[in-house]
């Protein structure tokens, strides 16, 4: 394989001066240099910076800031004292005003990059929809444990390095959650319960997992452990109890594998209930420790409230929630619509769906095990044709063979909710082939990260 050429005149180590033109998907300033790409980690639109190069590959550079020349006005000191430590955050730097303004810019450049069936500047791409107080929004953290000169810390790993950061506060997370983290840790160091340490895979405790439900107030902890034995762990839970009696559920995961992934197989609750509970408007939900739940409910509200406007159901039609999860968008929706089915490769999910909707009292849902592309041809050889499709996939967007499904029986329409701007241009420009692109509405759910979701609706081009 012949190697690849490289166009880029940058070397490692060059200093020069770079505009900022945007904000990258990553939350990376974009500039360029003689016609060259640069990234420039916490540079911001209209800054002009001199940067030194940092790494060069063949069609982009990347460097550090080592001079601002002329500062954008929203640029704000990051209230954060690790902001530029941890990694977890990468706009903090810019005021949420223009965050905002950039994650709806983030959205339009991958639409250029990827959708070239679509004409960008005629679409009706919204405002960003943000948050009143756009702090302590996360309902769930998970931090890494591990030990520091015979010190237990807690935290997340340094942006670009395998240094743990201890995070005895973080301006994002529930208030809450960073207390019970806190408390488990002195716990632990007290007890000299043996941290797990990755490099000689010894010890026991790999992560304090801590979820706190924002309506209810009940707070689940899981702590991930190496081995299924935990050293004094009768102590460990009554010192649980003692000092945090507003635990409700006390459960342990077991992964003892050489993985970045956080949980295991097996899962054992030590103390307590089994589930916390949850509310997102008038529907309720048990959360297991594993159970997928958005993690900033007060922004989830907004999203399921934007997905129903977009759907526009007038109680006549047929839905399919693709991707359905444990069912919260079908569910969300399900008062406006004759007949809801949802669908999901995981089985644990359906089963809770399935619960979700008969604890509601719903009796037009229907939830199933497997992929949309292979129910929907089922369905509709029954008799059984839907009139929307709402998809919510993962990170890498919908499988091809759902795309494929969609352009085949043609639904009137298709709200899709996206958490990636790239994979969402990619899909868009497939569906592009027979549906019209009515509107795309960015919104905000992890303020200060380069995160942005979005909701698109399309229409069946008659």
């Amino acid at each position: 394989m012949a190697k690849q050429q490289t166009n880029i005149k940058i070397k490692k180590g060059d200093q020069f001066p770079v505009t900022i033109q945007r904000i990258g998907i990553n939350g990376e300033g974009v500039g360029y240099f003689q016609k060259q790409v640069v990234f420039v980690p916490g540079a911001l639109p209209g800054e002009e910076v001199v940067v030194e190069a940092t790494n060069i590959h063949p069609t982009y550079a990347e460097a550090k800031i080592k001079r601002i020349r002329k500062r954008s006005p929203s640029r704000v000191a990051p209230p954060c004292p690790l902001y530029d430590q941890c990694g977890g955050c990468q706009l903090q730097h810019l005021s949420y005003e223009a965050q905002l303004e950039a994650k709806r810019d983030i959205v339009i450049q991958a639409l250029r990059r990827h959708a070239r069936r679509l004409d960008v500047d005629k679409l009706d791409i919204r405002p960003t929809i943000g948050m009143a107080d756009p702090w302590h929004y996360r309902n769930k953290s998970q931090f890494q444990v591990g030990m520091k000169e015979g010190k237990v810390l807690a935290g997340l790993y340094g942006l670009n390095s395998h240094r743990l950061v201890d995070l005895s506060e973080c301006r994002i997370q529930h208030p809450q959650t960073t207390r019970v983290t806190n408390i488990v840790k002195t716990i632990l160091q007290d007890l000299r319960i043996p941290i797990y340490n990755e490099r000689t895979r010894t010890g026991v405790v790999r992560t304090i997992v801590v979820r706190v439900g924002f309506h209810t107030g009940d707070i689940q902890l899981v702590l991930v452990t190496a081995t299924k034995d935990i050293p004094r762990k009768e102590l460990l839970i009554e010192e649980i109890h003692r000092r945090l009696p507003e635990v409700k559920s006390i459960v342990q995961n077991i992964n003892g594998e050489k993985t970045s992934l956080i949980f295991g197989n097996e899962t054992e609750v030590l103390a307590g209930d089994e589930y916390i509970q949850e509310t997102l408007g008038d529907l309720s939900f048990e959360l297991s420790a594993r159970a997928f739940f958005q993690l900033n409910p007060i922004q989830t509200v907004k999203l399921y409230d934007e997905v129903k406007k977009a759907a526009a159901l007038t109680g006549t039609e047929r839905l399919v929630d693709a991707y359905c999860g444990v069912g919260t968008i079908g569910l969300w929706l399900a008062r406006d619509a004759k007949e809801v089915r949802g669908m999901d490769t995981i089985p644990e999910a359906i089963e809770d769906a399935k619960k979700n909707a008969d604890k509601h009292g719903f009796t037009n849902t229907h939830y199933v095990v497997g992929k949309a592309e292979y129910w929907l041809p089922k369905w509709v050889n029954e008799g059984w044709r839907p009139d929307v499709i709402i998809v919510d996939p993962p990170r890498v967007g919908c499988d091809r063979a759902l795309l494929e499904t969609i352009l085949r029986f043609r639904p009137q329409k298709v709200v899709y909710v996206s958490c990636n701007p790239s994979s969402l241009a990619r899909d868009l420009d497939a569906l592009a082939a027979q549906y019209r692109v009515d509107y795309i509405q960015p919104v905000d759910m992890f303020p200060h990260t380069a995160h942005v979701e979005a909701v698109a609706k399309l229409v069946l081009e008659m």
